[in-house]
């Protein structure tokens, strides 16, 4: 298995995933998942597997809701650490931290992303037993930490159950922050397509405007402000 093999001799192994670069509204948000080595071992990551961890992309709201449910990671809390016990069987560290739209458009969304999930890993790794960060995609993190060696997967939220959890977690953490949202900015249906440049939302956008929430450095929004 990809995350057996890339564990190092020390004690926990990270993966760092994010939601939300590709939207014209709401904020960016990232997850850190790590599960020290005592318990990572054949038998617990083919328990996650076979609960259907993956890239959360390729799952239903309903089984991504459900996989959280089972695991019993539930009213995730934002910018704090949190600590599971899955299924009475090995405990799992996780954190979600999120960056709003206007840090987005001063920071751009590559750097708010990688910050988002280098926030999310320093949550994580309070304790600094972290030996290994797999991130999703091709940019490291640049943490710079002597304890921690990074490494990029490209596609690592279908071949690194930790990445998938942490791909999970922030998606479902976003949709129903973007569901909120949705309340309090009516006519745009974020609800539906959780700020991301659909038909819809862009006509929106050019029949009601701009909101606060709304990224004004993106194409499709700035030309709006």
């Amino acid at each position: 298995m990809f995350d057996l093999e890339n564990l190092g001799s020390k004690e926990v192994l990270a993966g760092c995933d994010e939601v939300g670069r590709g939207p014209l509204a709401g904020p960016v948000v990232g997850c850190c998942v790590a599960i020290e080595r005592e318990f990572l071992n054949r038998e617990n990551l083919t328990y996650l597997l076979n609960l259907g961890v993956t890239d959360s992309k390729k799952l239903s709201t309903k089984k991504r809701k459900k996989i959280l449910e089972v695991l019993g990671i539930q009213n995730v809390n934002v910018n704090q650490r949190n600590i599971h016990t899955i299924n009475k069987k090995f405990p799992i560290t996780y954190s979600v931290r999120e960056l709003s739209n206007t840090l987005i458009d001063d920071l751009n969304i590559l750097r708010a992303s990688l910050k988002a999930m280098g926030d999310a890993f320093l949550d994580c790794d309070n304790d600094k037993k972290v030996s290994k960060i797999l991130i999703d995609g091709n940019k490291m993190l640049g943490l710079d930490l002597e304890h921690v060696t990074e490494e990029c997967v490209v596609k690592g939220d279908s071949k690194s159950v930790v990445i998938g959890l942490a791909s999970i977690i922030a998606k479902e953490y976003r949709d129903d922050l973007m569901i909120a949202f949705s309340k309090q900015y009516p006519g745009y249906g974020l609800e539906n397509h959780a700020g991301y440049p659909t038909k819809a939302h862009r006509e929106a956008i050019v029949k009601l405007g701009v909101t606060p929430i709304h990224r004004k450095s993106f194409k499709g929004v700035k030309e709006y402000c």
